[in-house]
């Protein structure tokens, strides 16, 4: 099992397991601000028992970390509307919020708070557990050849199993380190190519597997859209997958949970005519997925683009967005990179 003193050490390490967020309330309940998704500094510091300003000094020495991992500071007119999004009432110039993953990235920094090490512990055990149980794929319900399944199964092992591995191995070697890079990339290389192969497999000779895709998907009513990404996210791994019968969840057609137990919210966009998806359609989405239902992973899957203003809401809410040529990888069997 990797030592606790490997993940204080190693940024690619702390990069491989910050979605496990889920272990934070496993030690302690993490009180988040109005919006469901976002926590001030100073209840960072609570949470771990720590000062403030002992906080504020972590983030100046790992800022590049912690920005990747969700910290950020708003000002101006951004932090205007996010006050108006999330009902915060404060007359501060600016505002330093922290993501839940940005808070498991602190816990894997901060070296002298005991919840931060209770964390810890419970984040490598859950690491360690991943590792050593079966992989299974409970979301495929139609009947599939054996030497399909067979190699759909090796390929999920390679996403889930053997790569995560070869990560933490990196991270605790220092003679062999280039050595095992070299062998994750031909890992991944593996992986990319079952994939192509089993999109070549489903394809008739002489079509362009690319073109049938966006072809296949270009035709689709949004209610064939709909089944088409519960398909894809049973095919992930997900379970409990159900589109939702009523539309008055404010833009959520989609619940379920992923592989290793997150709840999931997914807003599916059939608009093969338009370009982009409209800013106030992400900004409800956001709400209901973000602040209503407070769920794990919010996905906004679209077949357009995304305009600017809906991404800067999607990364000030935390909604992952799947445009259009994202859409068409994971159909054509690429994997979610967040439901890895």
């Amino acid at each position: 099992m990797i030592e606790e003193s490997v993940l204080l050490e190693s940024r690619t390490l702390r990069s491989s397991v910050l979605d496990r967020t889920d272990v934070l309330d496993r030690v302690k309940v993490l009180s988040l601000l109005p919006d469901g998704v976002h926590v001030t500094t100073a209840m960072v510091a609570a949470y771990f028992g720590a000062a403030v300003e002992g906080i504020r000094a972590l983030v100046h020495d790992h800022r590049p970390e912690l920005e990747a991992s969700g910290y950020r500071v708003l000002a101006g007119t951004e932090l205007s509307y996010f006050k108006q999004l999330s009902g915060i009432r404060s007359r501060t110039p600016s505002l330093a919020l922290f993501s839940r993953r940005a808070v498991l990235n602190v816990a894997m920094l901060l070296r002298d708070s005991e919840v931060a090490r209770q964390v810890r512990v419970h984040l490598l055990d859950m690491e360690h557990l991943a590792r050593t149980q079966p992989v299974d794929n409970p979301g495929l319900t139609e009947p599939v050849p054996l030497d399909v399944r067979i190699d759909q199964r090796i390929t999920h092992i390679l996403g889930r199993t053997v790569v995560p591995m070869f990560n933490a191995l990196i991270a605790s070697s220092g003679e062999h380190r280039r050595e095992l890079i070299e062998l994750r990339q031909d890992i991944e290389n593996v992986e990319r190519r079952m994939c192509r192969h089993h999109k070549r497999l489903a394809t008739p000779e002489g079509e362009n597997p690319a073109e049938n895709v966006r072809s296949t998907l270009k035709a689709m009513t949004w209610q064939a859209f709909e089944q088409h990404v519960v398909g894809l996210l049973r095919r992930d791994g997900c379970t409990d997958v159900v589109v939702r019968q009523t539309r008055s969840d404010r833009g959520i057609d989609i619940t379920g949970l992923t592989a290793d137990g997150r709840t999931v919210a997914v807003r599916c966009r059939n608009r093969p005519g338009r370009r982009t998806v409209p800013h106030a359609d992400l900004q409800k989405f956001a709400g209901a997925a973000r602040v209503l239902h407070r769920v794990d992973l919010a996905l906004s899957v679209a077949t357009c683009g995304f305009s600017h203003e809906s991404r800067a809401i999607a990364d000030l809410t935390g909604v992952v967005t799947v445009d259009r040529e994202e859409v068409e990888a994971w159909t054509a069997g690429v994997r979610l990179k967040a439901l890895r």
